[in-house]
């Protein structure tokens, strides 16, 4: 499949990540304005309120853009999903709505954006073989790097939905008891280790109550965006036994700001990597279920320039969104529309590949070389740490937008008094 073009040029070169063929849904304001739902074509984005209003996308009694989040139309459903594209595709594709629709977009430039849908529940999963390979052989040998279970579920843990942010968003860093070895006891400090993951983030649509198998998980899924799981290793190594990451991960995890359709990445499904184990039936690889999405991660210390650190691509995820949907549905756990799914970190088979500062610097053995001179183990103040993802396609591309968030310095001890 080539380039589908649009009437509005800007969509149609080669490198502008918002082709007709993408068309992802975010939120934006412009100026005092209220938040509102819009579409990204081009540099531009079609108020979806306004076109609603008009008459433009109607497809129900009940209005769908009346609310700043896409939550309303998940619920709606996947027919309405199919119905919802063809018909922007139709208005941004077809000369003949140029004159009614060209007064209804805003340059991207000139937005702000928000969360583009409301969280319900967020889930974290360790989905990456290489990653889990070399987290395993940094704390424990490579002979026993994964666990027992690792090759037959895909782990996960419960995040906090309220830690959701927008791409843009300061992430201060976090305060928490930490134990290392210039401290005999536990100290109350600022993370010293705190760190990105660079992820995916699957977003269901649909409701469930109760399991369901992996071709009906895939069908739930409305989209993706891109995810950074911030984590504190200081942190996490002090309280993950025995029951896994709790305030480690609860800082912020940053979300890109359009969420790609699963309709829109279509073309560039692959899939998963060769099973060492056969999986369970409610598990099995029923088609390709990942992506072919190259991903990027630039680091930029304030005031200096930007060091790209890693290029890896989601196609290296072990475990599929529609796998670990169907796994998180096997006890009765009910979904819900708005759920969000972290991947787990996407690391490549070497160096280059790696989607964490704990990997790429080695634990902080083997300290990062950046641009101009410095020097990384983790993040310091100030830094700005962006993730880009891109499928690349005939011709096209199709886009996420940045998922961008700088580090503030930690707050002055929040309990002394």
């Amino acid at each position: 499949m080539g380039l589908k073009t649009s009437w509005l040029e800007s969509a149609n070169a080669p490198e502008c990540p918002f082709p007709l063929n993408n068309l992802p849904y975010g939120v934006f304001s412009i100026g005092d304005e209220d938040p509102r739902c819009g579409v990204a074509i081009g540099d531009m984005i079609l108020d979806c309120q306004k076109a609603e209003e008009t008459g433009l996308l109607d497809f129900d009694e009940t209005p769908l853009f009346d609310v700043p989040f896409w939550n309303e139309v998940m619920e709606a459903g996947p027919a309405l999903w199919v119905a919802l594209r063809a018909r922007l595709q139709e208005l941004l594709g077809n000369d003949a709505h140029k004159a009614a629709i060209q007064p209804m977009l805003v340059s991207q430039a000139d937005a702000e954006m928000h969360l583009p849908f409301l969280v319900a529940e967020y889930t974290d999963f360790y989905a990456g073989r290489h990653h889990a390979f070399n987290v395993g052989s940094m704390f424990r040998d490579p002979a026993n790097a994964l666990p027992p279970n690792w090759l037959h579920i895909p782990i996960g843990y419960n995040g906090r939905a309220s830690s959701v942010v927008v791409s843009g968003t300061p992430v201060r860093r976090p305060w928490g008891q930490l134990k290392s070895p210039d401290h005999a006891l536990p100290a109350f400090l600022p993370s010293r280790r705190f760190d990105f993951e660079l992820e995916m983030g699957a977003i269901v649509g649909s409701a469930s109550d109760g399991p369901v198998t992996v071709d009906e998980a895939d069908a739930m899924i409305f989209g993706y965006v891109l995810l950074n799981d911030w984590s504190a290793r200081d942190i996490q190594a002090w309280e993950y036994q025995p029951l896994g990451p709790f305030q480690a991960k609860a800082t912020a995890t940053s979300i890109s700001p359009w969420i790609v359709t699963k309709a829109a990445l279509e073309p560039f499904r692959v899939a998963c990597p060769e099973r060492e184990f056969e999986l369970l039936p409610h598990l099995k690889d029923t088609g390709p279920m990942l992506y072919n999405i190259d991903l990027d991660v630039r680091l930029t210390p304030k005031g200096k320039a930007a060091s790209t650190i890693a290029r890896t691509n989601y196609r290296e995820m072990y475990y599929s969104a529609p796998q670990q949907l169907a796994h998180h549905t096997t006890s009765g756990c009910p979904m819900n529309p708005g759920d969000l799914l972290g991947s787990g970190t996407i690391s490549g088979a070497t160096k280059p590949e790696r989607g964490s500062l704990l990997e790429l610097s080695w634990g902080g053995k083997e300290p990062l070389q950046l641009e101009g001179g410095e020097t990384r183990s983790f993040l310091e103040d100030g830094d700005t740490l962006t993730l880009t993802g891109r499928a690349r396609g005939d011709g096209y591309v199709i886009g996420f937008g940045d998922c961008t968030g700088q580090i503030l310095p930690a707050l002055e001890n929040p309990y002394k008094r």
